[in-house]
Order: C-alpha cells, then structure tokens, then sequence
C-alpha cells in the first residue's frame, strides 16, 4: 500500500488500545454518532468494565486517535483514528478476488472508454460513493510555443509536443501586438513549461487564468489566452469517468453533523467533479507506484480533499498504467470500499489485456502483472 507522505503507522498502541478504538471506528462508521465508553464495554466484547474502557479512551484522546465533539457526548475517531483502523483492515484482509459477474459485463464493452466507464458506475454502486476510472495519460509532453502574427488582431499559435507533435491554431486577440512582445511571451511560456505533461501545463495555464484579475503584467495574461485556446484542444477529453456524485449528497457530513460544514465540503467536491482537469491533476499525485493507495481527510496535500477519502489502485494496459478508486466522506465503509477497488483494478487489468491480446492475433491470454499488494512507506 501507498501511504501519503509523513504517514507513521502508531504501532505503540496496546493491543487492547486498538481492538477498541477500531470497534469504534466500525460502529461510527455504521451508526454516524459519537461512542460511549458504556456502550463499548457492554457490546464490544472486550471483557473488562466501562471504567476501564472509559481510560483507554482518554488515552487515546490524549494522542489523537478520538476526539470529543461536545463534552458530555462518546467519542468520535480523528483522521489519525480512522488510519489505524484502515491500517488493521489492510494488514488482516486476504488476497482480492474479483466478482466473475462484473469482470464479465467488463468484458462484453467494446472499447478501453467503455470498459473504464462501466468501471466507475460498479465502483460507485459497490460503494455508494464517487467511483472514478482514468485513462493512462499518453498526450505528451510540452516542448516549444510560438506566436505568429498574421493580419490585424490575428495571431497563429503554434505547439510542438515530444514526438514531433505540432498543433496549430488561429486565434482572434482581438487587438494589435507587436511582434516583439507576441516573442517574449512565447519564450515566457516555453520556458516555464517545456518538458511538463501536456495536461499539467493546460491545467495551470487554466488556473491562472481564472485568477487574471491579478494578473497586472499584460503580456503574461495575453500569452496565456493564447496558449489556453491551443492547449485545450489538445489535451484528450475524457480522460476521468466519474460516477455517483449523488451519493455524496447522502453521506457527506462532518463529525459534529453541521449542515454548513457539510453543504461547504459537497461544494468543494462538486467544484473539482466539475472542473475535471483540476480533479485528474490531484489523482496523478497519487499514481506513482503500483497496487493501492489510501489517503484520509488531511492526509491530502490539498485542502480542496480533506474533507474527503480517496481508495485507488492501479491496472495495467499493456506498458501503461491507469487508476481505479472510490472518492467518498471519511466516514466511509473501509472495509466494502478497499475490497471493491482492489478486486476492480485486478479485473479492468485482465479485461484490458485480453482485448490487446485479441486486438493483436495472439490467442493466448496471460494475466496482467500481479499489483504489489503489501507496497508500505
């Protein structure tokens, strides 16, 4: 497994410490209100008192595993909580298998987009929650931009990608620019990009033109108009298939159940489902190595993921490597959900490699490398 950076898995804890705190964990997921030393020590079956479940509980308060979220309630597991107990499931789980169902409507679609949509509407009903599927990126890389200006307010954009790729395009400004600056903003841009995935440069060029009521300097704004109109055509559409955003609206709340907290954090997921680029970026962060990755609440880098959790793994097309997961609140059902998106990228992995194998005349079927279940930071 892939753990996000700085992770430590607390392996001081008692073992008594964690057979409760995942019991709890369980049941807050299960019943999505704060646990009570009384009710632990009734229903847990530990085989001690509630006096001393209640002082293992403040112990684990005190290192940050449960938190209260008002005074007189039960506790309620923190981020820290929620890793150990995923931690357990993860070191107690057995090898994925894969439902000969689902592999078998994945096999009947006819192309890779087909398989990988399919792929996300079974992770998303598995799970009730955002299930995703995203094709290997196989666009490119920036190299080189040039502005051309041709009659009046029209320039000719031309970008060259690795691979002796070159887009042109023609493009209104809509006001006369000297050649000289059209050049400055060119080599501006080459400059700052060249040798970055082409989806990683469309994806900043596009945010900072959101923010271009800041942008003072005339010709940084200028040249980023002219490469975004490029650049957007050039970048495959489709990359991320994205089903189940409605679920979100049935799950997503936070550990004090406060419906502003709650209507802010859909707002935020709902931005990025809309603005895929923004969403793909954040998924490649997480795609580096093989098999499956779990990242909880602030675990993310961004701000924009940690209201939320992410379950991925990876599949394997040929020399490529793509991405299957599930994106839902924190209190999420682990156990269902890490099953589900392992078992899924060991099927799309068969599937994909089948239809190359057809695809090329070759009649034997070998299974895809096996992922690296047990990868630790």
């Amino acid at each position: 497994m892939t753990l996000p950076t700085g992770h430590t898995v607390h392996a001081e804890l008692p073992e008594r410490s964690k057979r409760i705190l995942a019991v709890l964990v369980q049941r807050y997921i299960e019943k999505g209100g704060p646990v009570s030393s009384l009710w632990l020590a009734q229903h847990g079956g530990f085989g001690v008192s509630s006096a001393t479940v209640r002082n293992i509980l403040a112990s684990l308060e005190e290192l940050g595993y449960v938190h209260h979220p008002h005074p007189s309630s039960g506790r309620v597991p923190t981020d820290r909580g929620y890793r150990t107990y995923v931690d357990l499931l993860l070191d107690s789980r057995s090898t994925a298998d894969t439902s000969q169902d689902v592999e078998a409507r994945l096999r009947q679609a006819g192309t890779v987009s087909d398989v990988l949509s399919n792929v996300s509407h079974e992770l998303s009903r598995a799970s009730h929650n955002l299930g995703f599927a995203m094709i290997p990126a196989v666009e490119g890389t920036f190299q080189h931009i040039e502005f051309v200006p041709l009659d009046g307010t029209t320039i000719l954009v031309v970008v060259e990608t690795d691979g002796d790729r070159v887009e042109h395009k023609v493009v209104d400004l809509g006001e006369r620019v000297h050649r000289s600056e059209l050049e400055q903003g060119a080599n501006y841009l080459t400059s700052e990009f060249a040798g970055l995935p082409l989806w990683n440069v469309r994806a900043t060029v596009s945010e900072q033109l959101r923010h271009q009521r800041m942008l003072y300097n005339q010709l940084l704004s200028r040249a980023l108009r002219l490469a975004s109109s490029t650049l957007e055509g050039m970048v495959p559409q489709n990359r991320l298939f994205l089903e189940g955003a409605g679920f979100l609206l049935d799950d997503i709340a936070d550990d004090d159940g406060e419906d502003r907290v709650q209507f802010s954090t859909l707002r935020a997921m709902l931005s990025m489902i809309e603005r895929k680029d923004k969403l793909v970026r954040l998924l490649n962060e997480y795609i580096e190595g093989h098999g499956l990755t779990v990242v909880i609440g602030t675990e993310h880098a961004s701000p924009d993921m940690q209201d939320f959790s992410l379950i991925m793994s990876t599949y394997v097309d040929g020399d490529q490597t793509g991405s299957v997961g599930v994106i839902g609140p924190r209190r999420m059902r682990y156990s269902r959900t890490i099953s589900a998106v392992d078992s899924m990228s060991l099927a799309v992995s068969r599937v994909l490699v089948a239809q190359g194998e057809l695809a090329s005349g070759r009649t034997h079927l070998p299974q895809p490398p096996e992922h690296d279940r047990r990868q630790q930071n």
